[in-house]
């Protein structure tokens, strides 16, 4: 799994996550297309095939000193490229955030310490080693 290294650039003592690429669809924009366009942006991936959604979540957060209110779509993708190339087109507070990237095996993920986000990264990463997308997706909103 590809994740991304950021911290907030509002807060300097923050020890930061490792956080799933994404980003706020554009207007018309489905969320398939959207992830496609978030790993090139994010990754340098040019090409992906993106599979169908695996988990949703409702969360909301600060950011940069901004309140986020939002509704996630998770979507499993895949590439032939192993190779991460530098971001294309990282936004403004994405590229303060931006601490660097890699690849994880699922085993590593789910024996970590880290902070990922999704908070429940762990969890939805258990249901997809198994190999079986989940339908309905599943609600990994954060629980509290």
């Amino acid at each position: 799994m590809f994740l991304i290294k950021a911290a907030d650039p509002a807060d300097p003592g923050s020890a930061g996550w490792w956080e799933i690429p994404g980003g706020g669809m554009e207007f018309g924009e489905s969320s398939a297309h959207c992830a496609a366009r978030e790993l090139y942006e994010e990754g340098g991936f040019a090409q992906v095939a993106v599979g169908p959604v695996v988990a949703t979540q409702h969360v909301e957060f600060t950011f940069a000193g901004l309140h986020f209110d939002q509704d996630e779509f998770i979507h499993v993708a895949t590439t032939d490229q192993a190779e991460i190339n530098q971001p294309q087109g990282l936004e403004y507070l994405e590229a303060l955030a931006f601490q660097g990237s890699r690849w994880w095996t699922p085993q590593e993920i789910l024996a970590s310490d880290e902070r990922f986000l999704p908070p429940r990264l762990q969890e939805l990463m258990a249901v997809l080693v198994t190999g079986e997308f989940p339908d309905p997706p599943l609600d990994i909103s954060p629980e509290g």
